[in-house]
């Protein structure tokens, strides 16, 4: 009943007229970014406390990596799952759903009293925290192939702008009593605040996936269309309208099938490079701290500095995506690939440099660079995918990055046993890897499955 509810608005709407629908889709764009802007505004107010809140419940720092993981391993298992659910119920009931439940969850975050407690706490949100990537497949609903990359690199860059003024806030709210309490309430009235948002919203006709030559179907028509392989007979027969719809676990489970069928032919290499390219410059983060204090001496008050910095100009490159993809004509796989070799040459520098001069300089070439390659390997996905699936696209690539951040502080530790560059010089080789499959696996047409993947 819910997911009819639902699906009701959408199917009941008027057709798509260019002129009003422009103005209500470009309206519905900048309450996005709002979205994504709090989203990560509230949760970078609390992931720098986690440690410190562990400790003070009396949990030992191989306690604490074990619970600072779980995260990641539920977003692992839970992204390909929340995607495809979203494609199937729809993006306003799976968005709201999920942004109330890690609400709840940072609501215990702040209750949590023990270390078993706290624990729990992270169960919620590791599963539930899907706004962004639900919001970005929204987003390739909502615009045109071509515009895809330049929107999504604004959506990333208003996300960032929230994960950057969060922690001032929360470290502000972290000094007075009760800090940590009051900070995660605060997150939690935050996401509280995005679910107003939404609800509010205007979604009628925000469902419908539009092409280059216009509308297409309404995302729940679209699943109605291939679950029911005869419906005309549907609606002149009196007792095929009796028969019951399969249900929506039934569809997730059908998507899915389709998802592992397709990653295991189309999207294999994106995900590998998405996998590479993660590691390598989470492998460049991981160590950056105390690398610069062993090899330079910097303070790490003064590497939090450039930290805000690199930050901040990887918030803004999203807003030039639009000028560099004009400049490739569009074509993704050429600029992932240069990108990504930037990002090579980059993080081989960053780890033989001498200077303090030449690390700010690479670290803000290097902003551009992984921004660049981001949003790039991200439409790629949804371009071979098929934006009918986009939530399930997103999802797997969301799982993807989850696995990188399983592996990056394993090797980082291995590498930095060796040498404070070790990590950055890993990195490196990894992007190259990454450069090297997308040089040999040139992209080629496949088909109806595989969308508009420009061969060059």
């Amino acid at each position: 009943m819910q997911r009819e509810r639902c699906s009701a608005s959408a199917s009941r709407e008027p057709p798509w007229e260019p002129g009003s629908g422009a103005v209500r889709t470009r309206r519905f764009l900048l309450g996005l970014y709002l979205v994504g802007f709090l989203d990560l505004f509230g949760v970078s107010m609390v992931i720098p406390l986690l440690g410190l809140h562990a400790r003070s419940l009396g949990a030992s720092p191989t306690v604490a990596g074990i619970v600072g993981s779980s995260y990641g391993i539920l977003q692992l298992f839970s992204s390909t799952l929340v995607g495809c659910w979203s494609d199937v119920v729809g993006r306003r009931c799976s968005l709201l759903l999920c942004i109330l439940l890690s609400a709840l969850g940072y609501l215990l975050l702040g209750a949590s009293t023990s270390v078993f407690l706290f624990a729990l706490a992270r169960v919620p949100v590791g599963i539930f925290k899907h706004t962004l990537s639900i919001s970005r497949a929204l987003l390739s609903d909502l615009v045109v192939e071509k515009e895809r990359p330049v929107v999504l690199g604004q959506f990333n860059t208003a996300s960032s702008a929230g994960f950057i003024l969060g922690p001032v806030l929360g470290g502000y709210l972290a000094e007075l009593e009760g800090g940590f309490r009051l900070t995660a309430l605060t997150c939690c009235s935050v996401f509280l605040l995005n679910a107003g948002l939404i609800w509010l919203f205007p979604w009628s006709g925000t469902e419908v996936n539009r092409t280059e030559n216009g509308p297409g179907w309404v995302k729940d028509q679209s699943l109605s269309r291939r679950t029911d392989p005869e419906p005309q007979r549907a609606a002149t027969s009196p007792t095929a309208t009796k028969t019951a719809p399969p249900s929506p676990w039934m569809e997730v489970r059908l998507a899915l099938q389709d998802a592992q069928s397709l990653v295991c032919s189309e999207m294999g290499d994106i995900l590998l490079v998405r996998l590479l390219m993660g590691v390598a410059v989470m492998l460049y983060h991981s160590n950056f701290v105390l690398a610069l204090e062993e090899r330079f001496g910097v303070q790490p008050r003064t590497s939090g500095y450039l930290i805000s910095y690199s930050s901040a100009l990887g918030a803004l490159a999203g807003l030039i995506l639009g000028p560099i993809l004009h400049f490739y004509r569009h074509n993704l796989h050429t600029a992932l690939l240069h990108s990504s070799a930037l990002t090579c040459a980059l993080l081989l520098l960053h780890a033989s440099a001498g200077t303090v001069a030449l690390v700010v300089l690479t670290s803000t070439l290097l902003s551009f660079s992984t921004a660049v390659g981001r949003t790039c390997v991200t439409d790629l996905q949804l371009t071979v995918g098929g934006a009918r699936a986009s939530g399930t696209v997103i999802g797997v690539g969301q799982s993807v990055t989850a696995v990188a951040r399983i592996i990056a502080p394993l090797l980082s530790g291995v590498a930095q046993e060796l040498s404070p560059r070790g990590p950055p010089g890993l990195g490196a080789g990894l992007a190259l890897v990454a450069v090297l499959i997308m040089l040999f696996n040139k992209p080629h047409s496949g088909g109806a499955r595989s969308g508009k993947l420009k061969s060059e």
